[in-house]
């Protein structure tokens, strides 16, 4: 009996061992090996996506598995995975977003990083820049007529009076970034009363209305029911490509520019897939494909852009003080949202 007992627990043993040792082989993917997939979490449009997911999968042979929806709903999804991770990057998403998730993601510097513009590089080690949207005003140019429209001063024309589509920066992203642009460039920071007062006497040439969405506001302009948006450079440059009456200006007081962002989600099952993605985002065949086939702007210095776009050169270009904001933004709003309601009474 003692005997039986001794080889049935030494072929225990046995099957532990080579079940451990199977199971290593088989998890080989996941540990950040030979595995040839990537899942990629990410909020970024279709012609995005075909611009440079085909290429990332002929040039590597890895397998990307797409998984679309808002930025925070992936967020949210990656935080409940946080024990037994599904995503391997997160594609797309804004700085303060990262900053405020930063236990989800790994530590990790593409060695294309240093060929990025000044000011776009990876410093918080946890996210990669690769493209940047600037705050800009769409101009219906049919209904413009001879009124100037260079800036944000020019918008407190009272031939503008309940002509001008705006979003609310309490709800949308795009609508927040001009507000704060507004800001710095009227204002000189955040909280100056020069940059606030301005505010005031916008709101009250928008005459009380407020578009439904970012998209909203933009695409009233191009369909000619408005005759300036505040809205930002990659749809109102889509709309310059496909031929609409409108131009693209971008307010001589200064335009900025904020980062959408990727990185390598923390304890990922295909790590070295993912570190190729980040590299191939920003190397000189992924940065002109996002120049030449899509209307986000690129951030490598070499990298190719449309016709359609404006040469950064050619724009004055304010910065944000985007740990600030990200810090402030409740604050930003709440204040926002009280002028908002007194001068609407």
């Amino acid at each position: 009996m003692k005997k039986w007992l001794k080889v049935s627990l030494i072929m225990t043993m046995m099957v532990v061992v080579l079940s451990a040792c199977g199971g290593n082989k088989a998890n080989e993917g996941a540990a950040g090996g030979s595995s040839d997939k990537l899942v990629v979490y990410t909020p970024n449009s279709e012609a995005m996506i075909n611009a440079l997911i085909p290429a990332f999968e002929k040039q590597t042979g890895v397998t990307v598995e797409l998984v679309s929806a808002g930025s925070g709903e992936l967020i949210k999804r990656i935080q409940s995975e946080k024990t037994n991770p599904y995503a391997d990057v997160m594609f797309g998403g804004a700085y303060a977003l990262f900053n405020d998730n930063a236990d989800l993601f790994e530590e990790y510097v593409s060695s294309n990083d240093k060929d990025l513009l000044l000011g776009h590089t990876n410093t918080t080690g946890i996210m990669t820049s690769y493209v940047s949207d600037g705050s800009v005003l769409l101009v219906n140019t049919n209904l413009a007529g001879d009124i100037p429209i260079k800036g944000y001063a020019d918008l407190l024309n009272p031939a503008l009076k309940g002509k001008i589509a705006m979003a609310d920066p309490a709800n949308s992203s795009s609508a927040f970034a001009q507000l704060t642009n507004m800001l710095r460039a009227m204002g000189g920071d955040y909280t100056s009363e020069a940059g606030w007062d301005y505010v005031a006497k916008l709101l009250e040439n928008l005459d009380g209305k407020i578009a439904g969405g970012s998209s909203k506001a933009h695409k009233s302009v191009a369909d000619g029911e408005y005759v300036v948006a505040l809205t930002y450079e990659d749809p109102a440059v889509s709309y310059v490509r496909d031929g609409a009456p409108v131009k693209v200006v971008y307010p001589e007081e200064g335009a900025v520019f904020l980062d959408a962002v990727a990185g390598v989600v923390k304890g990922s099952p295909n790590q070295e897939n993912a570190k190729k993605f980040i590299d191939f985002l920003i190397s000189k065949e992924g940065q002109d494909a996002l120049g030449k086939e899509t209307t986000n702007r690129p951030l490598r210095s070499d990298a190719v852009i449309g016709d359609f776009m404006t040469p950064m050169d050619q724009i004055k270009v304010i910065d944000e003080d985007v740990a600030y904001v990200a810090e402030n933004k409740a604050v930003i709003v709440e204040r926002y949202n009280e002028l908002f309601t007194s001068i609407a009474k």
